[in-house]
């Protein structure tokens, strides 16, 4: 079995691999991705992963790297991660009792034949309509902080999902099902 290597430091991205059962170690990148580019949001998560894989692939002569990028896309609005209780605030606010994307982008890159594949899934998520009460407590848990578009599905945050159109993992991020049906294209199956 080739070496595998995951392109990324997010604990969540590791834990979703895992399932997976494939043996992979992670090599975090160190590309400064920015989401000011003027690329569509689908585009956009391809190129910041396959950027990301590319920081790492440099290192291995014979291995599979995966890198990923989710972004999070509100009226045609990116929203990244706030910095401050007030900016979690407002990004609560803006997606409250709404829909917005979260498209994650992926590469899978061999460093031995140079073969490259990259491609984004989008979900839909749909937000309940949250009272103040709320929101200002999500606020204060601090899990917003950190998080693109202020909240983790898989947290805290998972109890304003009213319903989602598409793939969890995807939100969590990393689209598993698509990742693993890439992954063949490169001779790598799971179970």
């Amino acid at each position: 079995m080739r070496k595998i290597i995951l392109a990324s430091a997010s604990p969540r991205r590791k834990e979703i691999l895992r399932k997976t059962g494939l043996n992979f170690s992670i090599c975090t990148s160190d590309y400064k991705e920015d989401i000011n580019l003027s690329l569509k949001p689908r585009a956009l998560a391809k190129f910041l992963s396959r950027k990301k894989a590319e920081t790492v692939a440099h290192k291995y002569k014979n291995a599979i790297i995966i890198a990923a990028d989710t972004l999070i896309v509100f009226k045609n609005r990116l929203l990244g991660k706030p910095h401050t209780d007030k900016e979690a605030e407002k990004m609560l606010n803006m997606l409250n009792g709404k829909a917005h994307s979260v498209i994650t982008g992926f590469t899978i890159m061999d460093t031995a034949s140079k073969k490259i594949l990259s491609r984004s899934v989008e979900t839909k998520v749909y937000f309940k309509k949250l009272g103040r009460k709320e929101m200002n407590a999500y606020v204060r848990s601090k899990e917003p902080l950190d998080k693109a578009g202020a909240y983790a599905i898989q947290g805290l945050g998972s109890v304003f999902i009213e319903r989602i159109d598409g793939d969890f993992l995807n939100v969590v991020g990393l689209p598993l099902l698509a990742l693993t049906e890439s992954l063949k294209k490169f001779g790598i199956t799971v179970a």
